[in-house]
């Protein structure tokens, strides 16, 4: 923003100008007109500077342009009217605007009659996030599309490309008695030792995708189409956003910025103890390490949060901020020092136009850039910037930290190390440790991999120690060790965030369910990375708009996977949850549930679209989607299938209209077995669910999708009392409104008591021994299929519901609630089942078997169910096994 000049601050302005800034004096001499009228030219620089008339060349032009511009941005900054935001701003807009003018008249040189397209700036760097410098040079990546780039006849393209990359150089470059546009360093490109100036677009995107060095991901922060093809331009930058924005980011890249900055250091070491001569970019506590801290947050949390995808560098700070990813005092105080660093930066370059960073080492010089800024001398400069030196110096090393010491390679040091940390065993422990750097894994054999190792090994094993169970952790994770095919990135991620192998070793020593899926694609565990992990799952709509959002248009087995990585991180989430007690099981059963939901609406919508593709759609029809039991119910486990039923509306005689159209019952049958494969089917993303449509009509004898009439005909006319009682808990989850409710209306209709007259209590009896005698409880803690288990309480409920016509709620808990409230059951109930789910949801997680577990995982149960000890669960399930049988029976016989 700018602040209305005041006449006295920019005459006061001008006389420092022209006392301590040798180029601004010379420029002053050269641009009377602009210095008459200063106040109107401060209210509009860029028109001002532009305001030449006559005819000239494009070169000359745009040297004056600069030359003009370059005075009255410095009198507004040096007056205070101008402030950093639109000082960087003004210098910005000038170098995309000059680029832009150079491409285009490159271009028009060659082939005066062509449209002036097919070639691109993409500005990297300070260019890139708007923060350029006073006399910066600037950083592009120049790229061409051989398909629409003019070129000469007989010229090959490639080499038409180069030679415009050249006259855009050479007319911002050129220096005569004017001056100079700008200083263009094409460095930053792919390879530049070997690749031409100028790359065909497609190129660079396979480079960046296959071939990038880690720190060329963090230059593209700032990236932006800045002049020339915009559309070229932006459409490279799109396709090459996820090699920048990566959900499972490489660590590796984290590391090597922090090793540039040690680097940086290292090289200006005369220039890093503050002082005279001190280096504000690249010294200790500089502009570098400000502009590093803000990108080492954004590359870590960036590719979940496209909030912080922010080019410039207070913008960043301000935004991880908001999100809670850095302090909000870190980030004032990073604020106000890269604000005080830039402006001291432009006084040094407006002396002489160079471009320069360091504090002068000279007294006198130092002096006078202090006067310059309108302070009294060079001690004063340096007492302005002491204070952010330091406090940058600090928050940067907090950032960077030192290197762990490494663990003895010694045997016998290394057991005593371990058992000085406290293993259960240290003598296992230490054999497992010298398996991996013996590289007993495919993942462990290469020096990279085992360096990785050694850096993350102090973390990870003070961490193992600590572990509920220190020999399940260590064994667990050397078991999911044995199955990755790489692991650098896996120990990269846990050496630059050591709060996660906390929560990994209670992970690995509570849940093999979620250890087994870590084997399987550890970048799961990055996922856990933020706090929001441990929050509640958004609502099926939320969650549905998300899994929908794909980035490759209409790519069906892309959109497949992104619903597939994304069911997985969220169920991983949804049980480490249970593990690190952040959540009630009964909500993260209710997560889990609404995750399935979401999946399903996605996948089928996706599946329904692909198969109308080739056989069109049957007109005034559709499919929907019944769910039932526990994904009805929407109280699922880490392990539940999902019970689905397939009907469709319409004439079931009809036939589709698309290239290959089939019969309406084909036609549903057919895309119901997609739907079903694209939940159940294992791809490299893992899989999803077990599906299982045994309860559609006629069971699975019956075809897999009938339609809406002839299950209303099955359900009044042919069903038994089995499939009525599933049907309790019946719920539409795919559909059109008025078809959801068409189907919500039959089964209302039918469990009001559209239905055969039968013996309910007796047929449901007669169903639960059968249950009984063909699939017995898993073990002596399995909450579902033991004597008094939730199964029982199903049994009653649904009786209940059944005989009295009442309570038709497909969520159990509500329905218990209607029936206490109805006196058709005792208020003992609602406790019962929530114990016994609570107990069912942590024990599928951490003790799929149904055994005892050890003593640690016993503690995370009782805490799980709301008990203090392992005892008081043991006896808790008695009691409730007993009220439990007892209400069944008394519904058996009619009570």
């Amino acid at each position: 923003m700018m602040s209305q000049p005041s006449s006295q601050l920019v005459s006061e302005a001008l006389e420092r100008a022209k006392m301590h800034a040798p180029f601004l004096a010379m420029l002053a001499g050269r641009e009377p007109q602009l210095i008459e009228d200063l106040d109107a030219a401060l209210a509009d620089p860029i028109g001002y500077a532009r305001d030449l008339g006559g005819e000239m060349p494009v070169g000359q032009r745009l040297r004056i342009e600069r030359r003009r511009l370059a005075l009255l941005v410095a009198l507004g900054d040096l007056a205070g009217v101008f402030d950093l935001t639109r000082v960087t701003g003004l210098l910005t807009d000038f170098a995309d605007d000059a680029l832009d003018r150079a491409i285009r008249a490159a271009i028009l040189e060659r082939t005066p009659d062509a449209e002036p397209q097919g070639f691109a700036a993409i500005a990297l760097g300070k260019q890139g996030s708007r923060e350029l410098n006073y006399s910066s040079d600037i950083d592009p990546i120049l790229i061409f599309d051989p398909q629409t780039l003019p070129h000469r006849p007989r010229e090959a393209v490639e080499e038409a490309a180069v030679r415009i990359g050249r006259r855009v150089v050479e007319l911002l470059q050129a220096r005569d008695g004017d001056g100079y546009v700008m200083r263009v360093d094409l460095r930053l490109r792919p390879s530049p030792e070997v690749t031409p100036i100028v790359l065909p677009v497609e190129a660079a995107i396979s480079y960046y995708e296959s071939q990038a060095l880690p720190w060329e991901r963090a230059a593209f922060i700032r990236a932006r189409a800045c002049a020339g093809d915009r559309v070229l331009g932006e459409g490279f930058l799109e396709a090459i956003r996820p090699f920048v924005w990566r959900r499972a980011l490489d660590y590796g890249t984290i590391r090597e910025i922090r090793d540039i900055s040690r680097r940086i250091r290292d090289h200006y070491s005369q220039a890093q103890a503050f002082g005279p001569g001190y280096d504000l970019k690249r010294g200790r506590g500089g502009i570098r390490e400000v502009e590093f801290f803000a990108q080492i947050h954004q590359l870590i949390h960036g590719g979940r949060e496209p909030a912080l995808r922010v080019p410039a560098t207070r913008d960043a700070l301000a935004a991880l901020a908001e999100a809670g990813r850095i302090g909000a005092e870190e980030a004032a105080a990073l604020t106000d020092a890269y604000v005080t660093y830039r402006t001291i930066e432009h006084r040094l370059q407006m002396v002489n136009d160079l471009q320069t960073h360091a504090l002068p080492g000279d007294a006198a010089a130092l002096d006078n850039v202090a006067q310059l800024h309108g302070l009294a001398d060079g001690a004063a400069l340096t007492a302005l910037l002491r204070p952010h030196v330091e406090r940058v110096g600090s928050i940067y090393d907090s950032l960077a930290g030192e290197a762990e010491p490494g663990l003895p390679s010694d045997s016998d040091a290394l057991q005593a190390r371990l058992t000085d940390a406290g293993f259960e065993n240290p003598a296992g422990a230490a054999r497992i440790v010298e398996g991996w750097r013996g590289g007993s894994y495919p993942a462990l054999r290469t020096p990279q991999a085992r360096e990785a190792l050694e850096s993350v090994l102090p973390v990870l094993l003070e961490a193992f120690a600590k572990a509920p169970d220190s020999v399940h952790a260590i064994t667990r994770f050397d078991a999911m060790l044995s199955r990755l095919p790489s692991a650098i990135n896996f120990f990269r991620l846990l050496e630059a965030k050591p709060a996660l192998t906390q929560l990994l070793g209670a992970i690995l020593s509570h849940a093999p369910t979620l250890a087994d899926r870590l084997g399987r694609r550890p970048e799961l565990l990055d996922g856990l990375i933020d706090a929001s992990a441990f929050d509640p799952v958004a609502e099926v709509p939320a969650l549905v708009h998300e899994m929908a959002a794909c980035e490759r248009g209409t790519d069906y087995q892309w959109k497949l996977e992104h619903v597939r990585r994304l069911v997985g991180e969220k169920r991983f989430a949804l049980g480490a949850q249970i593990v690190a007690g952040a959540s009630d099981p009964l909500d993260v059963s209710a997560g889990y549930a609404r995750v399935a939901e979401a999946a399903a609406d996605v996948l089928a919508a996706a599946t329904v679209e692909e198969f109308a593709r080739i056989h069109g759609r049957v007109p005034d029809s559709e499919l929907v989607i019944l769910a039932l039991g526990r994904m009805g119910g929407q109280a699922l486990t880490h392990a539940s299938d999902l019970d689905l039923v397939y009907l469709f509306t319409g004439d079931y005689a009809a036939e589709s209209d698309g290239p290959k159209p089939l019969g309406a019952v084909t036609y549903y049958n057919r895309l119901a077995q997609r739907i079903t494969a694209a939940l159940s089917v294992p791809t490299a993303a893992g899989p999803l669910y077990e599906v299982d449509t045994r309860l559609r009509p006629s069971g699975a004898q019956g075809p897999l999708t009938v339609s809406l009439d002839a299950f209303a005909r099955y359900q009044r006319e042919d069903a038994w009392t089995w499939e009525h009682m599933a049907l309790t808990r019946a719920r539409p989850i795919y559909g059109s409104e008025a078809a959801q409710t068409a189907v919500a209306a039959i089964v209302s209709e039918v469990l009001g008591g559209a239905r055969p007259e039968r013996d309910i209590a007796a047929d449901a009896a007669k169903m639960r021994a059968e249950m009984a005698a063909h699939k017995p409880p898993a073990g002596p803690l399995d909450a579902k299929l033991l004597g008094g288990g939730l199964v029982d309480l199903e049994f009653a409920i649904h009786t209940l519901q059944l005989r009295h016509r009442t309570a038709f709620v497909p969520q159990l808990g509500a329905a218990i609630d209607a029936l206490v409230g109805e006196g058709l059951l005792p208020a003992t109930m609602r406790p019962a089942h929530d114990f016994l789910s609570r107990l069912l949801v942590t024990m599928r997680l951490v003790a799929p078997d149904a055994q005892p577990p050890g003593a640690a995982t016993q503690a995370l149960i009782a805490r799980a169910v709301g008990l203090s000890d392992w005892d008081e669960v043991v006896a808790t399930l008695e009691r409730t096994r007993q009220e439990v049988s007892a209400c069944w029976a008394a519904v058996r016989a009619g009570g």
